[in-house]
């Protein structure tokens, strides 16, 4: 009862200091992540959740113990009645206290008071590890969402970096323009590129917002526009894709994923369940003692003893084995074994669902990842080839060898090259870092 208590009072002060808690200045992934699980409500429900699985296994260990009771009763009689201390009928009003204690033990119960004991013990196992799942989903969609925030900056930063190319371009065109060196379509081909490049900006700002606003309610903080992130050093080497095939990677996550181990507690707690439900058709064997005693304010024909008396000469107790053999329950006891059965089976069908769940997971992230690698060793190849044709078609364009489209779409062709590039890169960092975490290693983006 005090480790409930205690339980409840710490649940009670995270939500206060969950909500209250602020975030001033740029937050890094790892402090995401642990505001994240603290201030999370489906997370702190397993929590409380867990919290009832210890009340069941506090109750069914109690069940071992014996019980003790004590009583005490008082009234008035009027009438023909026995006067309890003569043991004589009576007429006059005859006042009385009754004092009584009891308590029974429970000495066997064809195994079901272990049995339960077991069950909720697997129950408690099996919720530790579903709260393990809770929190592993809140890490990868925290960091998911955090990629998404430094994806989009880096994008924010990309479209800037071509609206100032164009701009500056425009500024030089429009020089030579009023020179009489260029046409003045040049001029004009440039303020449309230059007007969608700001729509570009606009957009991949609106995106970056967004992506922090995502972030931040996944948090369950308060967004403002000056919350900012860290970006992690996040790089690439030839040793970043996992050497395991999908099958190696699948062995080492039955080991190690909580959900596995909660479905396999599942199992075992179903199957006290079901030895639990067998107890019942066993003789149930009980010890049980019984203390009583009285006194009346009324004791006609002799001296009224005074209550300390009374209560001494009336005491009487009692010690009695109970025994209770099922021979028919109304069909309670074979309902309840089959229940207990299909119990078992159900949770042996969630174990396999979760294992076949977990290895198509597997399989994805890492097709997955495989094609983010191809994907980016791809973009590298095609974004330094365009860059080497930006830089030759710069040449060409000051020269007067092509004109303002023919650069325009050089330009174009290099910075979409360039998003493609980032897009690629985060899409595989994040991948393999799963994959990383399907083998029970730590997600560390630095």
């Amino acid at each position: 009862m005090k480790r409930l208590l205690l339980s409840l009072i710490w649940v009670a002060g995270s939500f206060s200091y969950a909500f209250s808690q602020e975030v001033s200045g740029p937050i890094d992934l790892e402090t995401a992540v642990g505001i994240a699980l603290e201030n999370n409500l489906t997370l702190k429900r397993s929590e409380l959740n867990q919290l009832t699985n210890e009340a069941t296994l506090l109750q069914n260990q109690g069940n071992r113990y014996p019980s003790l009771s004590t009583g005490a009763s008082s009234g008035y009689r009027w009438g023909r009645s026995i006067n309890p201390v003569t043991n004589l009928f009576e007429t006059e009003r005859i006042g009385n206290i009754n004092l009584s204690a009891s308590s029974n033990l429970t000495l066997f119960a064809g195994g079901r008071i272990g049995n339960n004991i077991n069950q909720a013990k697997a129950s408690i196992e099996a919720g530790e590890f579903n709260i393990q799942t809770t929190r592993n989903n809140i890490t990868l969609n925290i960091i998911n969402l955090f990629i998404n925030v430094v994806f989009n900056r880096e994008q924010v930063k990309i479209a800037e970096n071509q609206l100032k190319t164009t701009a500056d371009q425009l500024s030089r065109t429009t020089k030579l323009v009023e020179a009489g060196s260029l046409p003045f379509s040049d001029q004009l081909d440039l303020q449309a590129q230059n007007a969608s490049n700001e729509l570009e900006v606009i957009n991949a700002r609106n995106a970056y917002k967004i992506s922090k606003l995502n972030l931040a309610q996944a948090m369950q903080i308060p967004f403002t526009d000056d919350f900012e992130v860290i970006e992690p050093k996040l790089e690439i080497n030839e040793a970043l894709m996992a050497t395991e095939t999908p099958m190696m990677i699948y062995e080492s996550a039955l080991d190690v994923m909580p959900e596995i181990q909660a479905a396999s507690k599942n199992i075992e707690s179903a199957e006290y369940g079901v030895k639990a439900a067998k107890g019942a058709y066993y003789p149930t064997l009980g010890v049980g003692a019984n203390i009583f005693s009285n006194y009346v304010d009324r004791v006609f024909g002799t001296e009224r003893p005074n209550f300390g008396t009374q209560i001494e000469n009336n005491l009487s107790q009692s010690v009695n084995l109970q025994l209770s053999i099922p021979i028919f329950s109304q069909l309670n006891n074979k309902a309840s074994l089959q229940r207990a059965r299909v119990q078992k089976q159900l949770a042996e069908v969630t174990e396999l669902e979760t294992k076949n769940q977990l290895r198509q997971d597997i399989e994805s992230a890492y097709n997955s990842a495989l094609a983010a690698q191809q994907s980016y060793s791809a973009s590298v190849t095609r974004v330094n080839s365009l860059e080497e044709s930006l830089r030759i078609a710069q040449q060409r364009f000051d020269l007067g060898a092509i004109n303002s489209v023919d650069f325009q779409v050089a330009q174009a062709n290099y910075f979409n090259a360039q998003a493609e590039l980032l897009n690629a890169k985060y899409t595989y960092i994040f991948r393999v870092k799963v994959l990383d975490f399907y083998l029970g290693n730590p997600i560390n983006l630095n």
